[in-house]
């Protein structure tokens, strides 16, 4: 009986160094999610106590929802309060009336403004109207008759970002078919707004994950961030890569926002040019390093230059992806063709080893 009870003594104590061991041992990674900005968010923040990790995460969630609610672009704030964006658009419908901003909002149309000029109109916030005419305003997707004679009024009365003056925080336009749709541009800036927050609260590690749009500081451990790119008809990573410190990647793809419709595709990435949504692509991914700090960081161009690279042709979107100083590059046409630059070929780790993809210039 003492024998017995001096093994169960030696166990328990050989248990309790283990698990000490292992408590000891455990990766120093705090991982979060939200749902903010109709998509999944995850933050990763790594060599920081849980209790630390867990106020910084939520502050940068708390940050993000703030402002979706201050850009969405057609769900109010509550039945009587539309969003900022949302109240400068009926603002634009109604009247030429000046509009005071917030600051914020002032500096974001400019700087989108900017990139629409740079893209040669391809990326157009200002298109809401057809965006809406989509059904792409809403939380769920479903098929919506379109007829064709409205969708090329809507392309007619030409909307464009150059169309907004911005003077001091005050804001109007001179044509009513303007509605904004920072869709495609918020995310991106919302991970310049994390980096630096987590920067400044000398955060050494972290990745932040907006849909698919990811930006990393320092890196997991020992190694580089790794991250995945969604195959645009299959459930996994068509590949991976190590996203430096800094760095940031987005993929705008066709197999997430869309609805069928006679066996065709339609989805919520429109060419302005057409008024209709791309079909020629399923997928185009940018991976971006980091920017000049007076330049537009390297979030926001992960959200945005991927936009005018999926809209044009194939045989110009090596010439609107150098208009936009993209090096790193992949495009997945129709056919499921692959196509990638030699920058971006030389990071990636493919998951079908004898995966066959063409070199863009």
């Amino acid at each position: 009986m003492r024998k017995r009870f001096s093994t169960l003594l030696l166990l328990a104590v050989f248990g309790i160094a283990i698990f000490g061991l292992n408590a000891y041992n455990k990766e120093p990674l705090y991982h979060s999610q939200s749902y903010i900005f109709g998509t999944l968010v995850d933050i990763s923040i790594y060599g920081e106590t849980d209790d630390r990790a867990r106020l910084l995460s939520n502050q940068v969630l708390q940050d993000f929802q703030h402002l979706h609610k201050q850009l969405h672009a057609w769900k109010p704030i509550t039945n009587n309060q539309p969003s900022e964006l949302g109240k400068l658009n009926l603002a634009f419908s109604q009247s030429k009336k000046p509009v005071k901003v917030s600051p914020l909002l002032a500096s974001m149309l400019a700087d989108a403004t900017a990139l629409s000029v740079k893209s040669h109109g391809l990326f157009n916030p200002a298109i809401g109207h057809l965006i809406s005419a989509w059904g792409f305003q809403r939380d769920e997707f479903s098929v919506v008759y379109i007829d064709n004679a409205s969708i090329q009024a809507l392309v007619k009365s030409n909307p464009r970002m150059t169309d907004i003056t911005i003077e001091n925080n005050i804001v109007y336009s001179n044509n009513p078919a303007v509605k904004l749709d920072l869709g495609g541009y918020a995310k991106g800036y919302a991970l310049d707004m994390a980096a630096d927050y987590l920067h400044q609260q000398q955060v050494k590690n972290a990745l932040i994950n907006i849909g698919g749009n990811i930006i990393a500081i320092g890196q997991h451990g020992d190694k580089p961030w790794r991250v995945g790119i969604q195959h645009p008809r299959q459930p996994t990573a068509i590949a991976t890569l190590d996203l430096p410190d800094g760095w940031a990647i987005g993929t705008s793809g066709d197999y997430q926002r869309y609805f069928m419709r006679n066996g065709k595709r339609y989805c919520h990435i429109i060419d302005p040019r057409s008024g209709y949504p791309v079909q020629h692509t399923q997928a185009v991914t940018v991976l971006i390093p980091p920017q000049a700090p007076t330049d537009p960081q390297a979030g926001v161009l992960s959200d945005v230059a991927s936009k005018p690279i999926f809209i044009e042709t194939a045989e110009n979107k090596s010439k609107v992806a150098a208009m936009l100083g993209i090096k790193n590059l992949m495009v997945i046409d129709q056919e499921s063709n692959i196509f990638v630059t030699r920058d971006l070929a030389q990071k990636l780790h493919w998951g079908d080893k004898n995966v066959k993809f063409a070199t863009l210039p």
